[in-house]
């Protein structure tokens, strides 16, 4: 076991003083492997402000339901990867004509959707805090929807590549376009967007998976799941949201700074004579192409290398140094 603060020290130390405020989220379930619960009140003293075992589900509903009592008696959202693995074992996309016509084994929708609904009934059952993380389906979207409407504590997420790129993109088995959960159709897509416009989903998150470019080079099959996020979701969010007038400039930073802060119980940066600054400059105007040339990731797996974008950061001020970015 390694303290917390140690770990958020050896962070800031690597990130050569670029990390101010690290905030951790723990597990769910000790070595997330969904068995047993890890000492929830141990990690919340630590510093985390939120639990979840993601890139896992949490299989046991008996263990998720505890899990859930749990985090109401310290306040904290548990966050889920929502996937029933019954369904998706040796699957690498989208179930759909798509994966038809390209010979793969497709993770059906409904896999993501009957654990959400699982996990809504027992948020209502529990009075507990449930936020979904990187939802990707149209049944999913209208699932919160209607937790919300039945006034139920659910909040949820997307991805930018689920609200740029359907499983289309998936044709000439690019790697880089293999990421869990899986790019979904065109009316996947579409509800995405409509749940990031009416509030369904309150959240864009980037769900930053680096993998070497050595991991991503094999077939599709054998290669793992996920995409880098960092360096291109400012410029996708602007180009599919703010400049198609889905979301203005106020809600996207909502979605991206202000309702996070909410969800995770902490304050939201604020623009104050004295406070410590941490502000991003970014241009909605600025047309640019991504370049992996240009990236800060060591890791370069992304499928928007090449796609124009418009809009872009191009300075962070963080404690008391400023940053410039390159097209």
């Amino acid at each position: 076991t390694i303290d917390s603060q140690e770990i958020i020290q050896y962070l800031k130390d690597r990130s050569n003083g670029l990390l101010v405020n690290v905030h951790p989220i723990a597990a769910i379930t000790k070595g997330r492997k969904g068995a047993e619960l890890a000492e929830m009140l141990e990690l919340v003293e630590q510093g985390a402000v939120a639990i979840s075992d993601d890139g896992d589900p949490v299989m046991s509903a008996e263990i998720m339901r505890r899990a859930l009592e749990y985090s109401k008696m310290v306040d904290i959202p548990v966050i889920g990867h929502e996937e029933d693995k019954t369904m998706t074992q040796n699957a690498h996309m989208n179930e759909g004509l798509m994966s038809t016509r390209l010979g793969l084994r497709g993770i059906p929708s409904v896999a993501e959707e009957v654990m959400i609904a699982r996990d809504i009934i027992l948020t209502e059952y529990t009075g507990a805090r449930f936020h979904v993380a990187h939802i990707s389906t149209k049944g999913a979207v209208e699932l919160v929807r209607q937790a919300k409407a039945n006034k139920i504590n659910v909040t949820a997420e997307a991805t930018p590549h689920h609200f740029s790129l359907n499983d289309e993109a998936v044709v000439g088995y690019d790697t880089y376009t293999k990421m869990h959960p899986p790019l979904r159709t065109e009316e996947d897509r579409q509800a995405v967007i409509r749940g990031l416009q009416d509030g369904t989903i309150e959240v864009i998150a980037t769900d930053h998976a680096p993998h070497s470019w050595e991991e991503k080079a094999t077939e599709f099959i054998q290669a793992p799941f996920g995409i880098i996020g960092c360096e291109t979701a400012m410029g996708l969010t602007l180009r599919n949201l703010l400049h198609e007038n889905i979301l203005d400039i106020k809600s996207i930073i909502s979605k991206f700074v202000t309702n996070p802060h909410k969800i995770l119980n902490l304050n939201p940066p604020e623009l104050k004579k004295n406070n410590m600054a941490n502000i991003t400059i970014f241009d909605p105007e600025l047309e640019w192409t991504v370049d992996m040339k240009n990236f800060l990731s060591k890791s370069t797996n992304s499928p928007f290398v090449g796609m124009k974008l418009k809009g872009k950061p191009y300075a962070v001020i963080n404690n008391n140094k400023i940053f410039v970015s390159i097209l």
